[in-house]
Order: C-alpha cells, then structure tokens, then sequence
C-alpha cells in the first residue's frame, strides 16, 4: 500500500504541473491584483488621499441657503369689522449666506495635518509595495525549497534501494552479512517517512503562495544551475544602515507623524485664540394674506456684510487638558521615531550579514558538493571491491544530497537577505524583483 498513497501525494502536490511554468514576476503581478493585504493598502491610500481636501474645506468659504415658507391661520379683532376677521397668511423668508474664515488658526493646523497625513499614507502604501516584493519572493522560494527537499528524498530513496537490493543479493551469495541488508531497509523506511513529510510540506507551501496571489500557482521556474550570487552594492555596511535611517519608508512616516503631533499642539492652543470671520447674507422675506384695512402684503429685502469674531475666556480646563495630551503625544510619535530607525539600522545590518554570511556559505557548499560526489563515488567502488561497507555507501549518498539540499536552500535565503537589505534600506522596487527573476530558468 505505501507506493500507491506515495503517487496519490505527489500527484496532489504537483497537480498544476501540466500547466506552463510561471516565473517569480509574473507571480509578484497576479498579487497586485490580488493579494488581499496590499488591496487593503490601496484603500488606505485612496482613503488618504482625501485628507488634504477635507482640511483645505475648513478654510474655504462655506455658502448656504436656508429659508422657511409658513402658512398660518389667523383671527383678528378689530373696530372696523365690529367683531372679529378670521383669514389665512403665508409667509415666506429666503437667505443665502457666505461666511469666510479670516482667522481660524485650528483649521489651519487642520489643513496642514490634512497634507501630512497624505504623506504618511503614500510612504505606508511604499511599504506595502515592499512587503509584498518580500512576501511574494519568501513564498515562491519556500515552494522551490519544498520541491528541493521532496526531489532529494525521492533520489536518495532510488539510491537507497538500489543499494538494498544490492546488499540483498551479496547476502544471498554470501560476500556479505545481513546487517547490511537491515541497515539499508532501515534507511530505505525512513526516507519513505521522511518523503510523506516532504509531500505535506511542499503542499502546504504552495497553499501559502496561493493565498497571496489568490489562485493556483501552477509549476515555477526554478533557479538556473551554479548562478553567481553578487555582493551587496555598496559594499560598506555602514552606507547601508544610513541609509536604512533615513530612507526607510516606517521611518520616513513616523517622522511626519512627528510633525503632525507638533501641528496638533498648535491646533488644540488655538481653543484659546479668538476667530474671526467674514459672513456676508442676502435675504427676502414677504408675508401675504393680511386684511387691507389692517395692512398690506409686505416684502422685505436685506442685504449685508460684516465681520463676526469670538473670543473664548473659559471652556472649563478642557483646552488646557486637551494641549498636555498632544504634547504627550508628541514625545510618543519622537520615541515611535527613534524606535523605527533603530528597527530599520537593525534589519539592515542583520540583512547585510545575512547576505555577506550566504555567500560565504553558498561558495562553502559548491565545494562540499564535489567533495561529496567524489566521496560518494569512492565508497561505492570501495563496496564494489569490499573495502568499503554498505553503511558507508548509504552515509556518503546522505552526504551528498543534503548538500545539494543545503546549497539550494543557501542560495534562496541570500537572495531572499539581498531583497531584505534593500527593503530595510528603503531602495526596494520591482525592478529589483525583476534582477532576481532573471535569475531563474524561462
């Protein structure tokens, strides 16, 4: 029964493997479409791209009209009718009314906050773009290391039951004993376990992908064989952490947070200044339907223009209350500021050794490889010869593909720090994606 649940698992696992083979870009463009996240971040930013429009509002003129119309029924007594005159009177008032702020100092701290705030939403929809640059490539290399692991476990089992049958026919003629046999039987089950593993691994990584991009990945271009990873540009560490200071997109909106909170103090101050404003009106009100011998039908018209101020003396402490909050505030967005560079320098320094350390690792691993190989081959003729034991033929075979493995895997990570170390710096873009897409086979 293990071989048939073995195929049923890697036919699951590779099931879109009859489509065409897709590369990392075209991967990064079906999750711009339809990562949810980053479509959460584009909301935001059409969200924010309102805020300069809502605050330039608060120092525009306003106009409105307002008006009534009124019918009444009324009864009058007068000498002239001996008795009293009931009748019915409409009367209508219309005014249209023009006021400009002249001096509203909280809305003008409104308005710039309002200009602020679409930055911070520009440089937070950046960092979204970033994350999903990262997000992307993290996942279709998780999905090209499963697939690494699952083909490795699958040679090594072709290798080790070559050798299992190997050590079954020398015990049959008697040139060896049957612990080589059950040493091989022992390794050929593990790796059958160790392959049920890597099935359910690589399918739960290409469930992750798939959240990203929202449909079924299908097969990935894999890695060119024995590319040449290139060092970080510039070389200098410190080059990288300045800019990681200063460019980093977090970083960049937490210091207009910063000056948003400063503008904030200024705008709850203002609750002590006076306001002054410009209104100008123009009204018409008639009334009809009066008894000529008590009146006539009347329509009035008025016209004006003025200025109306205000001067606060007292609000009960809330202004003052209101203005020790936003300074706390204040020193809140200074220590987010300070905690978002020092994050910033500190993934550009883990990224930079990461990539610098991987690169060591990756040349270490193509040398261990043929080391490897050669080794693998001399036991193997050492077995053929008897001066070697199966034991030592399956160990070099282990060797051997876990540093395939293992450089495979070297490889993903140092370019996954190389887009990293950009990131931190705030210099990521999809250009960068497309240099590493260029590294994969079409």
């Amino acid at each position: 029964m293990r071989k048939p649940i073995i195929a049923v698992l890697i036919a699951g696992a590779f099931l879109s493997l009859n489509a065409g083979a897709t590369d990392l870009l075209q991967i990064y463009k079906d999750a711009l479409l339809n990562d949810a996240q980053f479509g959460s971040a584009r909301a935001s930013l059409a969200a924010g791209q309102e805020k300069p429009i809502q605050g330039r509002a608060l120092i525009l003129p306003t106009i409105a009209i307002s008006g009534s119309d009124t019918r009444a029924r009324n009864n009058v007594s007068s000498d002239a009718f001996l008795g009293s005159v009931e009748y019915t009177g409409n009367t209508n008032v219309y005014a249209l009314t023009l006021s400009q702020p002249l001096f509203r100092w909280a809305n003008w701290q409104q308005y710039q906050q309002g200009k602020l705030s679409l930055v911070v939403s520009e440089a937070q929809f950046a960092l979204s773009q970033q994350d999903l640059i990262t997000r992307v490539a993290q996942a279709y290399f998780d999905v090209l290391a499963a697939q690494d692991t699952l083909t490795t476990l699958q040679a090594q089992k072709v290798a080790i039951s070559e050798q299992l049958a190997s050590a079954k026919r020398n015990f049959e003629v008697g040139t060896s004993t049957i612990t080589d046999t059950h040493e091989a039987q022992a390794r050929y089950d593990l790796t059958v376990a160790q392959e049920f593993a890597g099935v359910s691994d690589l399918q739960v990584k290409r469930a992750a992908l798939q959240q990203i991009i929202g449909k079924e990945a299908g097969e990935l271009n894999l890695l060119k064989p024995g590319i040449q990873l290139s060092a970080p540009q510039p070389e200098r560490i410190d080059d990288w952490v300045a800019s990681a200071e200063k460019e980093n997109y977090n970083v960049v909106a937490s210091q207009v947070n910063v000056e948003i909170a400063q503008r904030d103090i200024q705008r709850n101050r203002a609750g002590h200044y006076p306001t002054v404003d410009l209104v100008v009106s123009s009204g018409r009100n008639s009334n009809s339907g009066i008894p000529p011998t008590i009146g006539t039908d009347s329509v009035a018209k008025n016209n004006s223009i003025g200025v109306q101020w205000n001067i606060p003396i007292f609000s009960g402490f809330g202004v003052d209350s209101r203005v020790r909050e936003s300074i706390a505030l204040e020193d809140k967005a200074r220590n987010d500021l300070e905690f978002a560079r020092r994050t910033a320098a500190q993934g550009a320094r883990q990224s930079y050794f990461g990539v610098s350390s991987g690169l060591a690792q990756v040349k270490a691993l193509e040398a261990a490889e043929i080391s490897s190989q050669s080794a693998l081959d001399s036991n193997k003729l050492g077995y053929q010869v008897g001066v070697r034991i199966n034991i030592d033929v399956l160990n070099a075979q282990q060797q051997l593909y876990t540093t395939q493995r293992d450089l495979a895997k070297a490889r993903y990570d140092t370019i996954m720090n190389g887009l990293r170390l950009k990131s931190a710096a705030g210099t990521l873009k999809e250009e960068d994606l497309a240099e590493v897409n260029g590294l994969l086979q079409h």
